[in-house]
């Protein structure tokens, strides 16, 4: 099917490489495992990272083989956890889909395609680090660890919501792990985490924050005005440019006059890495390299995530109307979880039946979750948070014209 013409103007209007009714032709990418350094975390200036910003940091090659400078060395068994994590994700998400689409929550997000990405950087980190997630990193919380049974009930919003009502539903938070909670305004918390990184130097401990952004959001200020501070400062952060080609329906083309993402960091002063965000060995390795840098007080890293958003943005979206159905399956980067049980395959450490047995199990606990979950209620017939909850966990004692109106509320 041709695309329709564009009415001429002066004005230049990017727009997708490819539309509904068009084949996506990727181009192979140029990159390998092995093209890149790996410098010296503590001594690395911004300018000594150009090649890896226009690069593309690898690890798992298409031999499904590790190699490179950047190897981290993992045991089969931190790789068996991490591949169990992103297999627990995948079924959460897909089980929760199903409960949104019979009306058993009101919206959800998932994270196909990008599972390794919190996944492996958070696994990377120390217990002590601050995250500052998206939509998309609630596979931080399985990390870090939450259980399933407490994510749900935030979902469904029931008398065990956590949040006790206060968020939409995947805009989790939780305090055991230091997960702060997900904003909805796109791009704040770029900000906020370079303000915690700072005060946590400020104090000299021992603290790191991680944060997360997508490519459309870092056409925000917020972005800009975090990587000044990250920059100016030397804060102990790690911002993460999610570039998963899609900002709800409008393309990564309109974020960026170039191309580039991991490039914006250099200007700020900041070593800025690309790397490849489907390879959870690639992506555990520059995390813990840019954690090295953020603990021995060097600054900032500014990382480029190249993965692909396979699933539509959310539960209210059709990505039919903006993109090739295949399009995923066309993506140079292959599928995180497959990539990640292959390469275990390849070294002797994993079978297709173990495979089988792992997804067979966690679907079971993901069902029995839920049915715990509903236990304590659900989106339609309640039992919810109670109405006192509007006012308590916000003020550490509650000021006096809140306490008049809860009193109200209370006799009503």
């Amino acid at each position: 099917m041709a695309r329709k013409e564009k009415k001429k103007s002066g004005l230049s209007i990017p727009d997708a490489p490819f539309r509904p009714g068009e084949e996506s032709t990727f181009e192979s990418w140029p990159w390998k495992p092995g093209d890149l350094d790996r410098p010296d975390p503590a001594k690395c200036e911004a300018e000594e990272t150009s090649a890896h910003a226009d690069g593309l940091v690898r690890v798992l090659g298409d031999d499904n083989k590790a190699t490179g400078a950047w190897d981290p060395g993992l045991s089969a068994d931190e790789l068996r956890e991490g591949l169990e994590h992103m297999v627990r994700l995948r079924i959460f998400d897909d089980r929760m889909m199903k409960l949104q689409r019979t009306g058993k929550l009101s919206f959800y997000m998932r994270s196909f395609g990008e599972e390794c990405v919190a996944i492996a950087q958070t696994m990377a980190l120390e217990e002590q680090d601050w995250i500052f997630p998206t939509y998309r990193q609630p596979g931080a919380q399985f990390v870090r660890g939450r259980d399933m049974v407490s994510m749900i009930c935030h979902c469904l919003g029931n008398v065990e919501d956590n949040i006790k009502g206060r968020q939409m539903p995947v805009h989790y938070s939780y305090k055991d792990g230091r997960f702060i909670s997900v904003s909805s305004p796109v791009g704040t918390q770029f900000s906020q985490a370079v303000g915690v990184a700072m005060a946590s130097r400020y104090k000299d401990l021992d603290e790191v924050t991680i944060t997360w952004i997508g490519d459309g959001a870092s056409a925000e200020g917020d972005y800009h005005y975090a990587l000044n501070f990250a920059g100016v400062f030397k804060a102990p952060v790690i911002l993460n440019v999610v570039n998963n080609q899609w900002a709800i329906s409008t393309h990564a083309n309109f974020a960026t006059g170039d191309g580039e993402f991991a490039s914006r960091g250099l200007p700020y002063g900041l070593p800025s890495i690309r790397v490849d965000g489907n390879d959870f060995l690639a992506l555990y390795a520059v995390t813990k390299w840019a954690r090295e840098r953020a603990a021995s007080g060097t600054g900032a890293t500014h990382i480029e995530v190249l993965t692909y958003r396979a699933g539509a943005h959310s539960s209210s979206d059709d990505p039919s109307r903006y993109r090739p159905g295949d399009e995923h399956e066309k993506w140079p980067g292959g599928d995180p979880v497959e990539r990640l049980r292959d390469h275990l395959i390849e070294i002797g450490e994993w079978s297709e039946e173990r495979q089988a047995d792992l997804e067979e199990r966690i679907d079971g606990e993901v069902t029995s979750a839920y049915k715990e979950a509903v236990g304590y209620g659900d989106m339609a017939s309640g039992p919810y948070p109670g109405a006192d909850t509007i006012f308590t966990e916000v003020y550490e004692e509650m000021p006096w014209h809140l306490e008049e109106q809860f009193d109200e509320a209370m006799e009503g």
